[in-house]
C-alpha cells in the first residue's frame, strides 16, 4: 500500500509560492526604460522621468528593491522548508525583470500548477494590491496563451499580522529606547508611507468598509506602534506622513509630505524626529532616497536629530509571519479555515471583496470576487 506524501504537506495544494513585488533597475541602461514601464499610458515626457531617474543614477543605476527581494524569498523558502513545505519560492516583479510572467514560466516548467502568492506590500489600495492583482490576470492569460494552465491565490492584506505589525512596533521601541531619557520631551515619532492620490485613497479596502482604507490602516497600525513605544520606553507625540508623490501638481495626494512635516516639528521646537517606514517592508528606492537621503539633509538643514527606524526586511519574526499567511492560505484553499479570518475582532480577507480597491480604469484581477 502507497501513500501520497503530500497529504501531510502544510502547503498543500500550492506547488509553489510566487513573491510578488514593484521591480527596479539593475543597470544605468535600465534606468529610463524602466521609468517608462512605470508611468506608461500617463504622459509624462522623458525630461521629468530623467529627474526622478538620478535617484537611481547617484546609486549606480541599480535599485536595491530586486536584491532584497531575493534575499526575503530565499529566508521565506528556508522558513516553509523548516516547518515541512519544502516548495520553490521565486521572485517575480510587476515593472522589470524578473518579470511575474517570466517567473510563472518557469515554475510552470518545474511543474507548479497552482502558485500562491505573497505581495511585498502589506496594505489595501489600487497600487498596493489591485494593481499587482491585475498584473497576475495579465501573466495568467500570457501563459494560457502559451497552452501553459495555472491556477494563483494570494496572501491575505497582512498589515495587521503579528509577523509584520509587532516586528515593525518593536523596531520603533527600539529606536525609541536608544534616545537619550533627557531628548524625550522633544522628540516626535514620524510614521511613514508612501503617499497616493486622494482618489485612490477613497477607492482603498473594500466599498462598504472605509476602516480598512488604506488611510486607515496605517493610522491603526501606527496607533499600535505607539502602544508599545509608551510600553517599553515613553509616551511620544506622533503623525502619520507620506513620501514618495509624483504625479501632477494639480492632483492632490495624501499629505503632509514628511519634508514639510519636519519644517513644521523644527518650528515647534523638535530637537529629535524618529522616521519610522512603517509603510514599507525593505529599504528601497523610497527609503534609501525619500528618507535616508532627502528628509535625512531637510532635518540636518533644520537641526533636528533623525533616528531612522530599520523596514522589517528578513527579520525573522516578519519571515515567521510570511509563512504562517502562506499556510494560512493553504487551509482556506482546503477548506480548513475560513476566508476572511478575523483580526481584533475584524475580518480580513484573502479573496479580495467585490470592488475591492478599483482604478480609475480597472481591468481585470485575479484573487477577488469579482475576477
Amino acid at each position: 500500500m502507497t501513500t501520497d506524501p503530500s497529504v501531510g504537506d502544510p502547503a498543500r495544494p500550492y506547488d509553489a509560492v510566487l513573491l510578488l513585488s514593484f521591480g527596479g533597475p539593475e543597470r544605468l541602461e535600465d534606468v529610463m526604460p524602466f521609468l517608462r514601464q512605470v508611468t506608461a499610458g500617463r504622459g509624462i515626457p522623458d525630461e521629468r522621468l530623467a529627474v526622478v531617474g538620478e535617484h537611481y543614477v547617484a546609486r549606480g543605476g541599480k535599485s536595491p528593491v530586486n536584491d532584497l527581494g531575493r534575499a526575503l524569498a530565499a529566508a521565506l523558502r528556508t522558513e516553509l522548508a523548516a516547518r515541512g513545505a519544502d516548495l520553490p519560492v521565486e521572485l517575480g516583479n510587476r515593472n522589470w525583470a524578473p518579470w511575474a510572467a517570466d517567473t510563472l514560466r518557469e515554475l510552470h516548467d518545474g511543474g507548479a500548477r497552482r502558485v500562491v502568492t505573497v505581495l511585498t506590500s502589506a496594505y489595501s489600495s489600487y497600487s498596493s494590491c489591485r494593481q499587482y492583482r491585475e498584473d497576475l490576470a495579465g501573466a495568467q492569460g500570457t501563459l494560457a496563451d502559451e497552452g501553459r494552465s495555472v491556477t494563483l491565490d494570494k496572501v491575505r492584506p497582512y498589515w495587521s499580522h503579528p509577523g509584520f505589525a509587532d516586528t515593525m512596533a518593536d523596531l520603533v521601541a527600539d529606536t525609541v529606547a536608544a534616545i537619550p531619557a533627557e531628548r524625550h520631551a522633544t522628540t516626535h515619532v514620524a510614521y511613514v508611507t508612501h503617499s497616493i492620490p486622494t482618489w485612490m485613497q477613497e477607492s482603498s479596502g473594500p466599498p462598504d468598509d472605509p476602516a480598512e482604507s488604506y488611510q486607515a490602516q496605517h493610522e491603526r497600525l501606527a496607533a499600535r506602534c505607539d502602544e508599545v513605544v509608551r510600553r517599553r520606553a515613553t509616551a511620544l507625540p506622533s503623525s502619520l506622513v507620506y513620501c514618495s508623490r509624483s504625479g501632477p501638481p494639480q492632483q492632490p495626494w495624501l499629505e503632509p509630505d514628511v519634508n514639510d512635516h519636519l519644517e513644521s516639528l523644527a518650528a515647534a521646537g523638535a530637537t529629535d524626529v524618529v522616521l519610522a517606514p512603517i509603510g514599507f517592508v525593505s529599504d528601497h528606492m523610497e527609503v534609501v532616497h525619500d528618507l535616508d537621503t532627502e528628509a535625512a539633509a531637510t532635518a540636518r538643514r533644520l537641526g533636528i536629530t533623525a533616528h531612522r527606524v530599520p523596514t522589517v526586511g528578513t527579520h525573522p519574526a516578519f519571515v515567521a509571519g510570511l509563512a504562517d499567511l502562506v499556510l494560512e492560505r493553504a487551509a482556506q484553499a482546503r477548506g480548513e479555515q475560513p476566508d476572511r479570518p478575523a483580526v481584533d475582532g475584524r475580518p480580513l480577507w484573502s479573496t479580495c471583496p467585490r470592488d475591492c480597491c478599483l482604478g480609475r480604469a480597472p481591468r481585470a484581477a485575479l484573487c477577488g470576487a469579482d475576477g
